[in-house]
C-alpha cells in the first residue's frame, strides 16, 4: 500500500479523501494557502504544509511547490482530487518524474481524453457513437461551409475545454461565423488553446455518465450510470443513480460503450465517460473525465464501494478489488450541490461568514463538506460549499429523504441555493423523473422564489440571531476580559 499521501486540494474533496486515508491507515499531508489556514481540511490532515502565493488559487496550482511539499513531508504519492490540477497531464508527469505516485491515470491518457477533438476521434475508432461534427482547422470559411452541411442547431465547443467555457449554441448559418470567432477567443483565454469544433446540438437531451475503473492493463469494470441532466449554464447541480426512466437496453448499450472506450485506452484508476442521450434513445459520446467526479458519492452509496479506496488500491499496483459480475446496484441515491450563491440574483456568487451550520443526520443521509461555523466564504474559490447525499430503497423514497434533509439543513450567514434545491425536489416533473438538460431553464419561473428578497434576508437574519450558539460566539466576552469591565480597552 501507499505509505503517505499528499492531497493537492482543499475544501470538501480534500476532507473526503483524508477520511478514507484515515480509514485505510495511511497518513495524509494537507496543503493550504494562508487564507485557508483555519480550513477544516487542514485540521483533518495528519501533517500540513503551507503554500506560498499571492493569490489563493495560485497556491493550489503551483506544480513545483506541490511536488516539493510532498517530498518535504516524505509522502510517496499525490492525490489531486478534482478541479485544480486533477486533469493536468504535465502535473501527472511531473509527479511521476519526481519518483512519486500520481493517484490517477497516466499523463498520456489525460492528454488524449483532455483534447476533445482527439478523444472524439478515438471514440469513433473504437465504435463509440459521436454526434456529427467538424473541427476548425484554421480555415473559417471551410469550417462554416462544412458546419452548414451538418445542420442546425449546432453547439460550438473548445477542444481543450470543460465546465461550459467556450461553448456557444448556434441556431442558424447567419450566426455561425461570429460565434465561431468568439468561441476561438474564449477558448484561447480560458485554456490557452484556441482550437474549436462544432457538433450537432441535440434538443432536450439527457446527460448520462458512466463510472468506470481500470487497472491500466485493459481490465475495466463499470458501476453503471448517473443522471446529470439538471444543469445550470452547463454546470451540474443535482445528480442521481440510477438514471430514472432509462430503458434497460439503452443502459446496457451505454455502459458497454464506456467500457470499450476505457479498455482501449488502457485506462488506469477511476474515470467517467459522459454521453448525451437524445429523446429518441440515440446516444453520443461527449467526453471522458480522467478523475474522480464531484458526484461520485451517489455511485458509492448505491454500490457500497469506496471509490477513493479503489483509487488508492489501483495506484499501489494492486489492481481492481472486484469484477463486473460482483457489482449489483441497490436502491437509489441523489446528490445536490450546496453553493454560496444567490438564486434570486441570477445565481451570482455570494460572500459572507458562516454563522450557523446544522447538518441533517440519519442512516440515509451523507453530508460531504469542508466548511464550519465562523468560516469566511470569499470569491477566491469556487462557490461549491458542500454536497448533500441521500439514499432510498426506491427513487420515491430517496426524493422524500432529500426533501426532508434539505428542510433540516441550516446554513446561515452566507446566501445559498438550499431553498432553490428544495423547490426542484418538489417539482412535479422532477418527481416524475422527466429530466433533460433544459429542465431548469424551462421551469425557471416555477422554481423562482415567491418570497421577496428583502423578506428572505430578514428571515435569515432573525434566524441567525435566534441561535444560542451564534449569539454566544458573537456577543459573549470571554474571561478574563468579562471580569475586567468596561475600562478593559
Amino acid at each position: 500500500m501507499l505509505n503517505k499521501v499528499l492531497v493537492a486540494n482543499r475544501g470538501e474533496i480534500a476532507c473526503r479523501i483524508m477520511r478514507t486515508l484515515r480509514l485505510q491507515g495511511i497518513p495524509s499531508v494537507g496543503v493550504y494557502h494562508h487564507e485557508d489556514r483555519s480550513a477544516p481540511h487542514i485540521e483533518l490532515a495528519d501533517e500540513r504544509v503551507l503554500l506560498e502565493a499571492d493569490a489563493p488559487v495560485a497556491a493550489y496550482l503551483d506544480q513545483e511547490q506541490l511536488v516539493a511539499a510532498a517530498q518535504q513531508a516524505g509522502a510517496d504519492s499525490i492525490h489531486p482530487g478534482y478541479g485544480f490540477l486533477s486533469e493536468n497531464a504535465s502535473f501527472a508527469e511531473r509527479v511521476t518524474n519526481a519518483g512519486l505516485v500520481f493517484i490517477g491515470p497516466d499523463a498520456a491518457v489525460i492528454r488524449l481524453m483532455g483534447d476533445k477533438i482527439r478523444a472524439r476521434g478515438f471514440a469513433v475508432e473504437h465504435e463509440v457513437p459521436v454526434a456529427p461534427s467538424i473541427a476548425l482547422d484554421g480555415d473559417l470559411e471551410r469550417f462554416t461551409a462544412h458546419a452548414d452541411t451538418i445542420g442546425f442547431p449546432l453547439l460550438i465547443k473548445a477542444a481543450a475545454g470543460g465546465g461550459g467555457k467556450g461553448m456557444r449554441k448556434v441556431r442558424s448559418a447567419s450566426e455561425l461565423e461570429e460565434n465561431a470567432r468568439i468561441a476561438v477567443a474564449e477558448a484561447q483565454r480560458y485554456f490557452g488553446d484556441g482550437r474549436i469544433y462544432a457538433e450537432r446540438y441535440i434538443e432536450r437531451p439527457r446527460h448520462i455518465e458512466v463510472q468506470v475503473l481500470g487497472d491500466g492493463q485493459g481490465n475495466v469494470v463499470h458501476l453503471y450510470e448517473r443522471e446529470c441532466s439538471l444543469q445550470r449554464r452547463y454546470q451540474k447541480i443535482l445528480e442521481e443513480s440510477p438514471a430514472p426512466n432509462l430503458p434497460a437496453d439503452t443502459r446496457e448499450a451505454i455502459c458497454t460503450a464506456a467500457v470499450r472506450l476505457t479498455s482501449a485506452a488502457r485506462y488506469r484508476n477511476v474515470g467517467t465517460v459522459e454521453f448525451i442521450v437524445a429523446p429518441d434513445g440515440a446516444f453520443y459520446f461527449l467526453e471522458m473525465n480522467t478523475r474522480l467526479q464531484v458526484e461520485h458519492p451517489v455511485t458509492e452509496r448505491v454500490f457500497g464501494i469506496d471509490l477513493v479506496a479503489e483509487q488508492l488500491r489501483i495506484a499501489a499496483g494492486e489492481g481492481l478489488s472486484f469484477s463486473q459480475s460482483d457489482v449489483r446496484p441497490n436502491g437509489h441515491a441523489i446528490e445536490c450541490r450546496i453553493c454560496a450563491e444567490e438564486p434570486e440574483h441570477d445565481f451570482r456568487p455570494a460572500m459572507g461568514r458562516i454563522g450557523v451550520l446544522r447538518v441533517p443526520e440519519g442512516p440515509k443521509v451523507r453530508f460531504d463538506g469542508g466548511i464550519r461555523e465562523g468560516q469566511a466564504i470569499t470569491p477566491a474559490f469556487d462557490p461549491l460549499l458542500a454536497k448533500l447525499i441521500v439514499y432510498g430503497e426506491t427513487r420515491e423514497e430517496a426524493v422524500s429523504e432529500l426533501r426532508r434533509a434539505l428542510g433540516n439543513l441550516v446554513l446561515l450567514g452566507v446566501p445559498t441555493n438550499i431553498d432553490y434545491l428544495a423547490r426542484i425536489a418538489g417539482h412535479a416533473e422532477f418527481l416524475a423523473g422527466h429530466l433533460d438538460t433544459g429542465f431548469l431553464t424551462r421551469h425557471a419561473t416555477e422554481l423562482a422564489s415567491s418570497v421577496p428578497v428583502h423578506e428572505l434576508h430578514a428571515a435569515a437574519l432573525a434566524a441567525l440571531f435566534a441561535d444560542d450558539d451564534f449569539r454566544r460566539m458573537t456577543f459573549e466576552v470571554p474571561e478574563p476580559y468579562a471580569s475586567i469591565g468596561y475600562w478593559r480597552n
